[in-house]
């Protein structure tokens, strides 16, 4: 994979840019100091870029999950229009971006992804709704992997996220060597255990697809392709799928572990198994041993080598 940096877009208040309501930011350290050295952000703020000022009247949204409106907390004025039509353009622009995903700030009106208060005509708040500027955007690139601020606190969503973004700069890497259906079957070939990591019904489709790929047209191939690579990757990783695929791997070593080498690994995987180490340890093993004995076929496959060591994600899940 090129050294070039993954282009995510992310809420401006996020990298510690004083745009939020009271004149802050919510600066994220992971973001700034560690996911920055291997991304290039683009920064959005939706309430400052629309033209409101810092700092502001609060905004919350009201009404129903289908119907919800954006209003200023005390005044009432109702923007929702003003702010649907600046996201239209918005996302519209950022396709430009070639972007890998996006990092919402949780719980904004205008950015949250998910679970944002949303009060009823009685003032009564439910966590059903979804920031006008996150939906537009989620809408506009249904394909493209988002998280937020708070969710990549959690280990397992974090490792997901970030792996997700990786695996689709490899496939847009992919698509420069041209859309063949070699240059398919070889990203295909490289990505079968980190695939089978989150799903093996999706893999099973996906092997089928790229089996029958010469009776399709290219376009139509690689479109279906993309929607399930996204759709499996969205299965989030479990223990027993990471056990499942330790194993996978060790098959390959059939002939060459010794004894000693065997009941090591085996041991490794149990632990991992009862969860007293992280993926880290059985996998540096693994990646010992396709070194040592010159494991060819491994020595391509994405999965024991997803993201960069230096963000630690496998240390914690």
């Amino acid at each position: 994979m090129s050294d070039e940096k993954i282009r995510l877009g992310v809420s401006s208040c996020l990298l510690g840019e004083k745009v939020r309501f009271d004149g802050g930011h919510k600066l994220d350290r992971f973001l700034t100091e560690t996911l920055s050295r291997f991304v290039e952000f683009v920064p959005v703020c939706p309430a400052v870029e629309m033209g409101l000022p810092t700092p502001r009247e609060t905004l919350r949204l009201v009404g129903e999950p289908e119907s919800q409106r954006l209003v200023f907390s005390k005044s009432g004025e109702d923007i929702t229009d003003r702010m649907a039509a600046w996201a239209n353009k918005r996302v519209a622009e950022l396709e430009k971006e070639e972007l890998c995903g996006f990092i919402f700030k949780s719980k904004s009106p205008s950015s949250g992804m998910e679970r944002v208060k949303l009060y009823d005509r009685n003032g009564v708040p439910n966590k059903q709704g979804v920031g006008l500027f996150a939906r537009a955007f989620m809408e506009h690139f249904p394909l493209l992997p988002v998280e937020e601020d708070g969710r990549l606190h959690d280990p397992g969503l974090r490792d997901n996220f970030i792996e997700t973004i990786f695996t689709l700069k490899r496939w847009r890497e992919a698509l420069q060597k041209g859309e063949t259906r070699g240059v398919l079957v070889e990203f295909h070939t490289r990505h079968k255990l980190l695939l089978l990591s989150h799903s093996t019904e999706i893999y099973r489709q996906m092997g089928k697809l790229v089996a029958d790929a010469k009776a399709m047209e290219e376009q139509i191939l690689f479109d279906c392709y993309l929607a399930l690579l996204t759709k499996g990757l969205r299965l989030k990783t479990t223990v027993a799928k990471h056990v499942n695929v330790l194993q996978h791997v060790l098959g390959y070593f059939k002939k060459q572990l010794s004894a000693d080498e065997k009941q090591e690994i085996l041991s490794v995987i149990d632990s991992y198994r009862a969860r007293q180490i992280p993926l880290i340890v059985p996998v540096t093993l693994l990646n010992h041993f396709v070194r040592k004995y010159d494991q060819v076929y491994l020595q391509q496959q994405v999965y024991l080598n997803p993201h960069p060591l230096e963000l630690k994600l496998r240390n914690h899940v």
